[in-house]
């Protein structure tokens, strides 16, 4: 009842159509001044009191259509309701007022039909717009935030020194302890301070300021993008990358506005305004992508014209055919440009509203017409191929190795070390150690607990036991995990004594843990240290081609010592994503022609994640502006080769038939030139705003690879269903008008089978939001 009573508020002249059949239908014909000698007839029209409600009903609704007419020609639009103004009007001059009352229903009812599809063509763009966050909640307790900082500032609160501390906390001054017996006389003559409901101020969450410390209740969204101050949180972060479940964050956790507070209340700091945050520019996107118009929704509105000639022709036969104006009348009620001027653009915002669901966000409507016809795709391949971070691929143990230690135990001991650490590999081995622990927790479940470590300190714990962490940059990180000294890192950093030598072989190696690179791996592959002693140098040293087989050209290493013994090496690799080889088959099978990788690195290792996934044309060794030529050779090459008919036909209806188009997609900073040289850029973020989604003109917000031939799959799809919403919507008319010629069709008959047609072209167009896939 409310969405009824709200579409009726929306379009009035709906109810009001529909209250004057009453009239028509009782009083129609019924003329009561005739009683008293007077005539309101003119010429051979003589309408009753209902059929006067119905002319001045007509006459409001050519007002108001000629004024809505004018006001689209201003802004760009073609007004072709000219064909329900000739159509009312000619019902009326035919004196078929119940006709006239039809056409007037058919208009209102097709305004308010238009109000709903669009409704639900936006609603998941609707949907983003209604969660943005509007208040905040700023703490004030005394010395908290950025507000405490500038009262103290100008003295207007705080301590009468009004000293601040750099990190915005008031200072305290000293005070006199009172004894007891004071203290007790105190509290016995003061009233208790209730601060139930002064801990905190709810404001617009424009006048949230940096460096304010906020409160985010159970459930509320996040204001601003900020740091967290809490232990811990979980929060919904759905409504930025579409991520199905709640990821939990920790204390100093980047925390981004939009995203949903779960069961407790947090803390955070602002660090961005609110026009700065993420989800302003998000919802930036989506204002963008409904306020535009693709060109195909263009050329709808031009081509409505030459239906409306067509109309009027037909029309105007079956008049001078007939003999009968009548026949005019029963031409134009079926006369319906709706299909072109409604279905059309609905269509588009209906397939604008599912990318939006999927995650992936546009800048303009015009993008989606593009995004189906896409023929060539550029990918970068660290980050957009391939996961972000180096990842685990195996473990290696030296040739001679008498360590009791299995794979699960180095990986456990190793990444516990390097969740300590901020190298580059440190993220990708913490991650395997995380998930070795979990093995060694199930087979210590299982009973299988017979392992070198079963009678040291924090065996079986639900985490080790970690002391004495020290990292040295470039070289590694080292410590103890229940109660063995580790180091991960480079291998003259694992196999060196505490001074810093390296033994030589058969002496023992000192222990330790530390982080390594890749260029740390292949360069220690002769350790050049000098060892102390007069044995150092009747000895050989350590090597590690002695010790393990040569490493892959797209492979890196971390070493690892376990209590002064060399025992294994973490072996790493750029790994492509999981889906990312059934993605790229699906963009084949849609018919993409060409998929190319382009990469900094080098050409070996480039090959290799190239033949993983499944793409031939790799271009390897490129810096950012070699990216950008490659990828504007190729577009300017694509547009050269459209023929000289399809370039007439862009001309006139300004939507190419055969251009091809180019995509890139990236996801980092350095891909930001590059996706912009491109017919469309598509940045793969995790809700992050980056230099690349800024730049691009399609927005990834999940991360998914599979989000590319989805999006390419919805534009396909959306535009199909906007053509056949069209050409039914159209052939049903035309063959209408021509029954109606033929006098086939009553007039009040064919009005209400033209909003029957408009209906089943907008429903059709709204079939857009189905997912098909």
């Amino acid at each position: 009842m409310r969405r009824i009573i709200a579409l009726c508020k929306e379009v009035p002249l709906l109810p009001i159509a529909i209250l004057a059949a009453i009239p028509l239908a009782l009083v129609g014909a019924w003329r009561p001044w005739e009683a008293v000698g007077a005539s309101l007839a003119f010429g051979p029209f003589n309408p009753g009191v209902g059929q006067w409600v119905v002319i001045a009903l007509v006459v409001y609704t050519i007002v108001v259509t000629i004024i809505g007419m004018i006001d689209d020609l201003r802004h760009g639009h073609v007004g072709v309701d000219l064909l329900a103004v000739i159509a009312i009007a000619s019902t009326v001059a035919v004196q078929e007022y119940w006709a006239a009352w039809a056409v007037v229903l058919m208009i209102s009812s097709g305004e308010a039909i238009e109000e709903f599809a669009q409704s639900k063509a936006e609603g998941n763009l609707t949907a983003l717009v209604d969660a943005a966050p509007r208040t905040a909640h700023v703490v004030t307790l005394p010395g908290v935030g950025a507000r405490a900082a500038a009262a103290g500032a100008d003295g207007t609160a705080g301590d009468a020194e009004g000293d601040m501390t750099a990190d915005g906390f008031r200072k305290v001054a000293s005070v006199d302890v009172p004894n007891a017996a004071e203290t007790n006389k105190s509290t016995t003559q003061t009233k208790p301070y209730d601060a139930a409901g002064e801990h905190f101020e709810t404001v617009p969450v424009d006048q949230v300021k940096l460096g304010d410390v906020i409160l985010v209740l159970p459930g509320e969204t996040v204001p601003v993008d900020g740091e967290l101050l809490s232990g811990v949180a979980t929060l919904d972060l759905s409504n930025i990358n579409g991520e199905p479940v709640p990821r939990e964050v920790y204390a100093g956790a980047r925390v981004l506005s939009g995203a949903v507070n779960g069961s407790t209340a947090l803390t955070m700091r602002a660090t961005q305004l609110a026009q700065d945050s993420q989800y302003q520019k998000i919802l930036e996107l989506v204002s963008s992508a409904q306020e535009s118009r693709p060109t195909v929704v263009k050329t709808a509105d031009v081509l409505a014209v030459p239906f409306t000639i067509l109309s009027l022709a037909i029309a105007g036969i079956a008049w001078a055919v007939a003999g009968t104006p009548l026949r005019f009348a029963q031409v134009l009620v079926l006369a319906t440009p709706c299909p072109l001027l409604i279905a059309a653009p609905v269509a588009y915002v209906a397939g604008t509203g599912r990318l939006a669901k999927a995650g992936i966000l546009i800048k303009a409507q015009d993008v989606l017409e593009n995004l189906g016809r896409v023929s060539h795709i550029f990918f970068d391949k660290t980050g957009t191929l391939t996961v972000k971070q180096p990842q685990v691929v195996r473990v290696e143990k030296p040739f001679e190795n008498s360590s009791p230690y299995d794979e699960n135990h180095i990986l456990m001991m190793a990444g516990v070390v390097e969740g300590y650490s901020v190298h580059i590999l440190s993220k990708g081995i913490a991650a395997a150690g995380q998930k070795a622990m979990q093995e060694l927790y199930a087979r210590y479940e299982n009973g299988q607990r017979l392992c070198a470590e079963r009678d040291l300190p924090g065996h079986g714990r639900d985490y080790p036991v970690v002391k004495n962490i020290e990292e040295q940059s470039g070289k590694g990180v080292s410590g103890e995990v229940n109660g063995h000294a580790v180091r991960v890192g480079r291998f003259a950093y694992v196999t060196a004594d505490e001074a810093g030598f390296t033994h030589v072989l058969g002496a023992g190696v000192a222990a330790g843990t530390a982080a390594g690179t890749a260029a740390g791996a292949v360069a220690d592959s002769a350790v050049g240290d000098s060892a102390t002693g007069t044995a150092a140098g009747a000895s050989k040293k350590p090597e590690v081609n002695s010790l393990f087989a040569p490493l892959e050209p797209d492979e890196m290493a971390a070493y690892v010592a376990i209590d002064g013994k060399l025992a294994a090496r973490i072996v790493l690799r750029d790994v492509p994503r999981e889906n990312a080889k059934a993605s790229l088959e699906k963009l084949h099978r849609l018919g993409v022609k060409k998929l190319s990788m382009l990469t900094g690195d080098k050409e070996a290792s480039a090959r290799i994640i190239a033949g993983e996934v499944g793409i031939d044309d790799v271009q390897s060794e490129l810096f950012p502006e070699g990216k950008v030529a490659a990828v504007k050779n190729a577009t300017e090459d694509a547009h050269q080769n459209q023929p000289a008919w399809d370039k007439v036909v862009q001309r006139v209806v300004g939507e190419s038939m055969t251009r091809q188009v180019t995509m890139m997609v990236g996801d980092g900073v350095n891909d930001a030139p590059v996706l912009a040289v491109a017919d469309i850029g598509m940045a793969m973020t995790d809700g992050t705003s980056t230099a690349a989604s800024e730049s691009a003109q399609v927005v990834i917000m999940n991360d998914d690879i599979a989000s590319v031939p989805r999006a390419i799959a919805i534009a396909r799809r959306t535009k199909k269903v906007m053509l056949q919403a069209v050409l039914v919507g159209l052939g049903l008319a035309i063959i209408g008008m021509v029954a109606a010629a033929f006098n086939l069709i009553p007039v009040v008959v064919g009005a209400f089978m033209q909003e029957a047609i408009d209906v089943v072209s907008i429903l059709w167009a709204l079939t857009a939001l189905l997912d098909r896939e």
